[in-house]
């Protein structure tokens, strides 16, 4: 009885022991399984924190897992994408784009590579790494990352089109300079023949068409050194529609009587950031360019449509198109190419050059196409940053320094309209009498004043006594003249200027 006492209590002890090494694997476990959910939480917050969109696709294509930021970097996409197929997640276009790369990477090949969205006009950079989580080369699966590197590649272009640029000058100028030279001589020799007492009507006639030869191309090195040349974008806030309109008004006199011009613009309320001279001088050469392809077509009239309108967050669409006979084959293919033309001796084939030197320079592209109702049509597609809506400035107490009245006339309507009060002086010796003036902001001198004082000469005056006044000069002076070069770190306005030119130079006075 004792013995069986004793084996009881022995089996009692064990199975004790055996419950609580139980209790302390469950509780191991519950330990585990409890970190394992942190872990899993910590990281679903990072992924979703991360401004790219990460996808987990099994070997029959359906998403396993998604951060749910597909929309976010393709505009347009589902967000809730678990177990549903890529094919049906992507629109069939980009889906067989990316196809392949995924069919490889189930076979065991990392890539990455670059695709453009065609909806949202994105450029997307996509990583896929196979999951090599099950049987060594049968990987289980594949890991996507995705991120929207549009302003990146808009940057690079715009980056190797100035070394293009920069290229091609270094290649010409010299070739350039002789050319110039020789045109010189040839006009000079021309010139003095056509003036020759006597001459026969035949030779005089000659000697003409030479000289109209001559200057022909001289207009074409200037052309040349405006393509290839140094060259800066000046993006500044732009009111698109009433730069349309003004292009509008522009070009109309230069279109023959049958062909009119319409301005389309949509969903652009506010102003962007845009270079507004040098885009406004490429629509004007497209414009023209229509203009000739409907006369040449025979057609005795016809229309030009400029179309302006923002695709998504991402660019800015700006197409002219026209009811002419379109580009032909060839045209389509070399378009582009510098010297292209399609009009005979009458074409210098730089303008569309031109315009697709512009529109790379500022990070954007260009595409020729015909459309299917019959005619051509040009579309440029630029950064699209639309500028936020200005805060109302405190109103400054602004002295603009102007010897030119109509010039001073029309600063201090601008800065009146911005909400600024304005003193104004003719010279620099009344300037830095009402410099003394309390409560004084702002100084807006021009840099040429007549007298023995300039505006830098007003800048350095007040410098030297400590004056509190901001100071901003204007000036038409090119960037490199010497003189506007001594201006230094002082904000310089070029005339002409418009009222959104001076609240920006007034801005940039503020922060600096």
């Amino acid at each position: 009885m004792k013995i069986a006492s004793n084996k009881l209590l022995g089996h009692a002890e064990r199975l004790a022991q055996a419950n609580r090494e139980r209790a302390a694997t469950n509780a191991a476990l519950e330990e585990a399984k409890r970190e394992l959910i942190q872990m899993e939480a910590r990281t679903r917050l990072v992924t979703e924190m991360v401004p790219a969109h990460i996808t987990h696709v099994g070997p029959d294509l359906v998403c396993t897992y998604s951060n749910r930021r597909l929309s976010s970097v393709m505009p347009g996409s589902l967000s809730d994408i678990v177990g549903r197929p890529v094919r049906e997640v992507l629109e069939p276009e980009t889906f067989a784009r990316i196809e392949p790369r995924l069919l490889r990477a189930l076979e065991g090949e990392a890539s990455v590579f670059e695709i453009t969205h065609e909806p949202s006009g994105r450029r997307i950079r996509i990583a896929l790494t196979p999951d090599q989580g099950g049987t060594p080369g049968q990987p289980q699966g594949v890991y996507a990352l995705s991120m929207d590197v549009t302003e990146e590649t808009q940057a690079r272009a715009a980056l190797a089109q100035t070394a293009k640029r920069e290229l091609a000058a270094q290649l010409t100028s010299g070739l350039a300079h002789d050319f110039a030279n020789l045109l010189t001589i040839i006009l000079g020799l021309q010139g003095r023949l056509e003036r020759m007492a006597g001459l026969p009507d035949e030779a005089a006639a000659l000697a003409r068409a030479t000289l109209a030869a001559a200057r022909r191309g001289g207009k074409l090195l200037d052309r040349i050194a405006a393509i290839s040349g140094p060259r800066e974008i000046r993006p500044v806030p732009t009111d698109l529609t009433a730069l349309l309109v003004d292009l509008q008004v522009m070009a109309r006199p230069s279109l023959p009587e049958g062909i009119g011009l319409d301005i389309l613009v949509s969903g652009l309320d506010g102003a962007v950031m845009l270079d507004a001279g040098s885009l406004q001088d490429a629509l004007l050469d497209l414009i023209l360019n229509a203009r000739d392809a409907i006369v040449s077509g025979g057609a005795g009239g016809g229309r030009i449509t400029v179309t302006a309108r923002p695709v998504r967050d991402t660019w800015l669409e700006i197409s002219v198109a026209d009811s002419g006979p379109g580009f032909s084959a060839e045209a389509l293919d070399r378009g582009l190419d510098p010297f292209f033309t399609t009009k005979g001796g009458e074409g210098s084939g730089l303008g569309l050059s031109m315009v697709y030197d512009h529109t790379r320079l500022s990070g954007g592209t260009l595409k020729l196409s015909n459309q299917p109702e019959g005619g051509a049509k040009v579309t440029l597609r630029l950064p699209f940053r639309p500028v936020a809506g200005p805060e109302r400035a405190e109103p400054l107490l602004v002295l603009p320094v102007e010897d030119r009245e109509e010039i001073r006339a029309d600063v201090r309507a601008m800065l009146r309209a911005l909400g600024h009060n304005v003193i104004e002086a003719a010279s620099a010796d009344e300037a830095l009498a009402l410099s003394d003036l309390p409560g004084l902001d702002l100084v807006l001198s021009d840099i040429g004043l007549p007298g023995a004082m300039s505006g830098l000469d007003i800048a350095a005056a007040l410098r030297g006594r400590g004056h509190l006044a901001r100071i901003v000069l204007m000036g038409s002076l090119p960037p490199g003249d010497a003189q506007r070069a001594r201006a230094g770190s002082l904000p310089v306005l070029s005339k002409p200027f418009s009222p959104a030119d001076l609240a920006t130079a007034l801005g940039r006075s503020e922060a600096a």
